[in-house]
């Protein structure tokens, strides 16, 4: 049995869309208002989002639309 390794992204994709469904944040909130949700975490987040073309200003959306966190 093989288990696959769901990548860092995806996890951070998954727990965005549980604030979004929680109503704590909404899809159209920039990006820059998850920090004040992962102070502790923020530095690391923020910067696999710089390295993934995002920007502090993007919708929250834009994170929740992405298929496929693809490294190349």
């Amino acid at each position: 049995m093989t288990q696959q390794v769901i990548h860092p992204m995806v996890k951070l994709q998954r727990n965005v869309q549980s604030l979004v469904d929680s109503n704590i944040i909404k899809p159209t909130d920039s990006i820059w208002k998850i920090a004040l949700l992962y102070s502790s975490e923020w530095q690391h987040w923020k910067q696999d989002l710089l390295d993934f073309g995002f920007s502090m200003q993007d919708p929250v959306s834009d994170l929740l639309a992405v298929e496929a966190w693809d490294e190349e």
